[in-house]
């Protein structure tokens, strides 16, 4: 353990559209206390914050020293302002970090959710060891990411990672950016559970259609169906299988990671799809690039926080 982090503990924050997840973390990203609640969406910007602050109060004890947020949006990493997050409307200006900063005396940083993922993966999970290193989260949307060399990949504005608004296909659903063709648009959660509901629209006496009991067929149905046998729900993760492997290949090249690791709801079902995505990749991937092992995220769901409070960590 690096001397300076040893004897300290660190807050880690998970802002989720749904959720709100803080953790109390040592130097080598073990979680010491934590706690789950729903993200309090109706109440706006200023009552999440307020849970933020109270759930900090709660789990921090005599030697934390920072606190770090993951936010699945984007921000100013000088000034700790949110520009926008797209889960959760109103947050535009709000300086985050400082009235963090205020309510609990403690030094704060902002950090993309999917980045705050990678770094407690590669601190403290499936990640470990590599320089370079691709996590991708794949629920209802996509995002990455990404160590090289060792480092951070941060890029202007701390952006980079966007790996699933990069154009895939011709044709598809819009994204929830409002584009067509992107990766999120045709191999996330909420476009696997699209083709589901129209599988199970067509045929409403199928697995599907009954384990969602008359309410939306999601991605969650596929996977159930799928562990049942179900030969559509076994079709539908072969062609999921197939968009996965397409974006995959592009990381591989964009990157050269050592190591894939995926996280996020969808990777509950990497082990059904394990064969056909690495065909695609194998398939597709330039010689010489090196054969990245794909592995499930071993952190689950506590990456984001793990990795959100080390970030702190290294910085304060």
């Amino acid at each position: 353990m690096d001397g300076d982090r040893a004897g300290r503990h660190f807050i880690g924050v998970d802002l989720g559209g749904t959720h709100l997840r803080v953790a109390r973390v040592d130097g080598v990203g073990a979680i010491l206390a934590g706690t789950r609640v729903r993200t309090d969406r109706e109440g706006g910007p200023l009552a999440v914050a307020a849970q933020i602050e109270q759930l900090v109060a709660s789990l921090r004890d005599d030697v934390t020293v920072a606190v770090g947020v993951g936010i699945p949006g984007a921000f100013d990493r000088a000034t700790g302002t949110v520009l926008g997050i797209p889960a959760l409307p109103g947050w535009a200006g709000m300086n985050l970090v400082a009235r963090l900063q205020d309510s609990t005396g403690l030094p704060c940083i902002l950090e993309n959710d999917a980045t705050a993922a990678a770094i407690g993966e590669w601190r403290a999970g499936a990640g470990q060891g590599c320089a370079h290193f691709v996590y991708i989260t794949i629920s209802t949307g996509i995002g990455a990411g990404v160590i090289v060399d060792g480092r951070v990949l941060l890029g202007a504005r701390g952006l980079a990672g966007e790996i699933g608004h990069c154009r895939i296909a011709d044709a598809s659903d819009p994204c929830s950016c409002g584009q067509i063709g992107c990766w999120e648009a045709v191999a996330s959660g909420t476009a696997l559970g699209r083709r589901a509901a129209r599988v199970a629209e067509a045929d409403p006496t199928g697995l599907m259609a009954r384990l969602a009991a008359g309410g939306q067929v999601t991605a969650a149905h596929v996977g159930q169906a799928a562990r049942a046998g179900d030969a559509r729900a076994l079709e539908l993760l072969a062609e999921e299988a197939v968009w996965l492997g397409y974006g995959l290949v592009n990381a591989q090249h964009l990157y050269a990671p050592e190591r894939i690791v995926i996280g996020g709801g969808l990777s509950i079902l990497l082990d059904l799809m394990a064969d056909e995505i690495a065909a695609v990749v194998r398939d597709r991937t330039l010689p010489g690039f090196p054969e990245a092992p794909i592995l499930r995220a071993a952190l689950g769901d506590d990456a984001g926080t793990i990795g959100a409070a080390l970030q702190a960590g290294l910085t304060y």
